[in-house]
This record gives C-alpha cells, structure tokens and sequence, in this order.
C-alpha cells in the first residue's frame, strides 16, 4: 500500500487522541474518506448534516481532548461555521478539515460546483480565519510541516483550526520523515516573575480574596492546578455558569455559582464584597453575570487567563493559563485567614403528584445524577436550570452559554457520549432546541449509544417569550410528538420512551433508567408554556434591557 498524505493526516490526528472523525461525505472527500474507514485506529462517523458534525465534533472534543471533522468544499464547510465558531469562542479543539477539488482544478479557476462561479477557491478559507487559530493548505511538499503544525496549535491554544485538503493531495504518495514538527513554547520567565509579583502585592494587602474559575479551567484542564492554588492559600473559590465544573462543587472552598445580581444572597454578598478577586480562566460575558450585574469593583480584580494577565496596572500577553498557575503555586507565599462558608445545597424533596414546575424539576434531576455523569445543558430554561445543580464527583457539565446556539447540546451529545461509552451522559434540553438539530438521534441510534435524553416540551421558545413577544407568533413552533422521534428514526427495541407530567412520573422514569442501563431512554417532559427557573426570569429582564 502506498502511504500518502491522507494516511499521514490520519496518522497525525491519530498520535493527539483523536480516534472518531465526524462529517458528511461528499465528491471532494470521498477518496480521502476511504483511507479514515480502512484506517485501524480511527472510525468514521457519518452525520445528516454538516452542523451536527461539528456540534458532535465538539462534544467529543470537550470530553476527549480534541476532536476533528471532515466536510466537503463551499457547502460543506460553510455549514460547519457556526459550529466551529462556537468552539473558537468556547475553546475547544477541533480540526475541521475540508475535502477541496483538485489543484489542477483550482489553478485552472474552472468552474466547478459547490463554488462561487467566479474561478475563486480562497474565498472560504479566508471565512475561517476569524473563527479558527491556525489554517493550512495542504501540499504535498508542506504535508509534514504544517499538518502537526495545526494540530500542535489546536492543542495549545484549546482552539478550533481549518486544513484544507485538495483531493489530489489527500492520495499523493508521501515519504514519511525521520524528524518530529515540534512548536516551541517562548520563554516568559520575565513576565511571570512581574505576575508573581503583583499576585503577591495584591494579596498581602487582601482581607477577602476570593477565586472566580471559569470555562478555561475546563478547556486546559486546569482543575487540579487550581485546586492546589485554592487549598495551600485557603482561598475560596465561586464559578461562573460559563466554567461551571471548573471547581470541584464537593470541595470544602467552594462557595457556589456567581452569577452577578442574579446570585444566591450569600454567594453575592461574599464576592461583592470581596477587596481581591481573582478571575482566572473567567471571562465575565452577559450571560454568566445577569447583564454584567456583578458588584465588585473591576479595580480590584486580577485576571489570569490564557495569554492574558491584567491587574489594571500591568496587561501582559502570552503566558499560558497552566505555566500562570503552576508559578502561583510555587512561588505565592500566603495563607488568607478569612473565614467562608462552603457550599451546601438545598435538601432533598419528596416526589409528589403535583405538575412539574422548572423549579421542583431541576431539584429532582439533581437527586438522579451520580458522580462520572457528563452531563449537557441546552442554553435556554435547560441551561439556567441546571447550573443550579449542585454536581457529584468527577462529573462534567457541559453548556455553550457564550456562543448560545440553541441546538447545540443535541449534536454534542453524540460526540461526548462515543467519546466514553462507560460513562453516563445526560442531556436537558428544550422542545425548541430538538426541533433544530433533531437529526442527530437518527445518528445516536444507528451508532448504539445509550444516553439519557430529557425533552421539555413547552411549546416554544420560552426564553424569548421571556425577553420579549409573550405572545408573538414567531416565538411559537409546530408541536411534535417528541416521545415519538425514536420511532420515526428507526428505532423498535433500542430506545425506551417516558412521558411525565408530575414529580412522581418522573422519579419513576428515573427508577426505569436506572433499571434499564443498556438501553437509550428518552423522555418528553410536560412544563407550562412560561414557566421558568427563577435566575433566569431575571437574567430575561436584565437581557431585555440590555437590547434597548
């Protein structure tokens, strides 16, 4: 067999942990697809569509490390943007690779389909600069270079990266060299002393400092680097909604979720009222702070994030969040003698006959999870809901709260659930949401997974009824028989269906999912048109206002 550069990109994406590839098969990729299905350690994983690909994509990404995605050229890879766009502004690492007609084709500027009719064939590549951190066009001359180069890059930055792969390329023989591409991290010994320094002057003077963590803890996997910070100097630590499961929620220094105005009244008094805040791998957006509703005096935080540390005096570019923190670690010399009290959730309910309110439901679905669950929550009642969730150990939690496309949950699940099969993983998600990306159960029940899919369906679009037009036309959506959708996909045995409308059904469906864990489950949840959770009541208010 000759080995080409098509085996060498597979080869590549292979050695950084990516053993799934998604995508949607088309003329420009289907040859290059060949050699991912007769690959012995990578599976192809076919979607019905390009967005759920990347969607998946990114699921997977979020749970294994990085993951990748194939798509053919103009239609293909523009219905990846907004998925991949999403990971840019969430971090997550994909590799979106693009199948691209021949280069006699291109440097011939024919007029080919799936193009502009114009003879151009950069005008896509260029689409992904903004929303990817690293782009490469492949030769077969540059295969070896740039090829680890992107995907070194996607690791490092925990970003999204764009290759596109001329067709005629992907199949050209290549002769593999005896060097490894390795990107060399600067030296930012200078700046991390000067960011020691400031960290310390900070906080000798602190009398209630405290810790906000957020979502790049979870992309660079920081958590352990964190605790160790939280622990040795006893400062407690809050997340945000975007990060949530940055910080163990088990742990003795965590106070809870900050969400700015919208805060649990002990948690907001403490961080409100704390002389040092520490931001790191934080970024205090709309959503995650009710409309930037935070108290605190920007003054007298610090933020220490990936290639940014800024404590209002000095701004300093380029240290990565992990060599931030492992200096902090080993060179911070402090122990805060504050007094804070950990967090403790409300106490169990019983299930009664009463209808299911957003409030009772989510107290409830926190009695089902159990620590390892990957647990994924579509932005909307779902999302606002279920950050409230008090999580087990070792579980995960999984929102887009800063890209917020709605339908996003459901493609991710199947990426985060065939990233570890062992695991269980959880989906919340709202009527309106499903009816985007509903596609992608079609591909979950082909590919035999079992994951736990919650349905509420009420009738619409509540968030925005919530922000604005109670009553308007375009909030509303055809009503679907969603416990019938696994029927509809091809599914007789391998998917049990529920259907609750009280507290008592759906502890049952709990007990059944427990008793039945070789099997999918999806259950279509009943809740009243505008009920809410009640941060999120007030997260609408201050949303509405933020539009006028």
């Amino acid at each position: 067999m000759t080995y080409t550069v098509g085996h060498f990109l597979i080869d590549e994406l292979s050695k950084a942990g990516v053993d799934k590839t998604f995508g949607v098969p088309g003329d420009f990729n289907l040859t290059f697809l060949d050699t991912i299905t007769e690959h012995p350690d990578m599976e192809w994983i076919g979607n019905t569509n390009e967005l759920n690909a990347s969607y998946a994509a990114d699921g997977y990404a979020r749970v294994n490390g990085i993951g990748a995605l194939v798509t053919t050229f103009g239609v293909g890879e523009l219905s990846t943007m907004n998925g991949i766009a999403g990971a840019y502004a969430e971090r997550v690492p994909v590799v979106a690779i693009t199948g691209a007609p021949t280069t006699n084709v291109e440097n011939q500027k024919k007029y080919v389909h799936h193009t502009l009719g114009e003879g151009r064939y950069d005008d896509f590549r260029k689409m992904f600069k903004p929303i990817t951190c690293a782009q490469a066009y492949i030769t077969q001359v540059n295969a070896q270079e740039e090829i680890p180069r992107v995907i070194q890059l996607a690791m490092r930055e925990k970003r999204p990266v764009h290759i596109h792969l001329p067709i005629d390329v992907a199949a050209m023989p290549l002769t593999p060299a005896n060097h490894q591409v390795s990107l060399i991290e600067a030296d930012h010994s200078d700046a991390l002393d000067k960011m020691v320094q400031s960290v310390q002057e900070r906080l000798n003077q602190a009398k209630q400092p405290v810790i906000i963590a957020g979502h790049e803890i979870n992309s660079f996997r920081a958590h352990e680097a964190l605790q160790t910070f939280s622990e040795e100097k006893h400062i407690p630590a809050v997340q945000l909604s975007l990060g949530k499961s940055a910080f163990a929620e088990t742990h003795e220094n965590y106070i809870g979720m900050y969400a700015g105005a919208v805060s649990e009244e002990r948690v907001k008094n403490y961080v409100d009222g704390s002389d040092l805040v520490l931001n790191i791998g934080a970024k205090l957006t709309d959503s995650a702070t009710s409309g930037f509703s935070y108290g605190f005096n920007e003054a007298d935080m610090i933020v220490i994030n990936h290639r940014l540390f800024d404590d209002h005096e000095n701004a300093m570019e380029g240290i990565p969040l992990l060599e931030s923190l492992n200096a902090l670690n080993q060179q911070i010399d402090f122990r805060n003698e504050a007094s804070f009290e950990t967090y403790r959730p409300a106490g169990r309910i019983e299930a009664s006959d009463k209808e299911l309110t957003q409030n009772n439901y989510f107290n409830l679905m926190n009695q089902f999870l159990r620590p390892g669950d990957v647990i994924l929550a579509e932005q909307g009642t779902s999302f606002f809901g279920g950050y409230t969730m008090k999580l087990p150990a070792n579980s995960q939690f999984i929102g887009q709260p800063l890209w917020g496309s709605i339908g996003y949950t459901l493609g991710a699940l199947l990426g985060t659930q065939l990233a570890d099969k062992n695991r269980r993983n959880i989906l919340l998600i709202g009527d309106g949401s499903v009816q985007l990306t509903v596609q992608s159960l079609s591909t979950m029940i082909r590919e035999n997974i079992k994951p736990i899919i919650f349905c509420i369906n009420n009738d619409g679009y509540t968030v925005e009824r919530m922000i604005h037009g109670e009553d308007a036309s375009y909030n509303t959506i055809k009503m679907w028989h969603y416990r019938d959708l696994p029927r509809v996909f091809g599914a007789e045995d391998e998917v049990v269906t529920h259907f609750v409308e009280t507290e008592q059904q759906l502890v049952d469906a709990f007990s059944q999912i427990t008793n039945q864990p070789d099997k999918m489950h999806f259950i279509e949840v009943m809740m009243r048109v505008l009920d809410a959770p009640d941060n999120l009541k007030e997260v609408s208010k201050a949303f509405a206002a933020q539009n006028e």
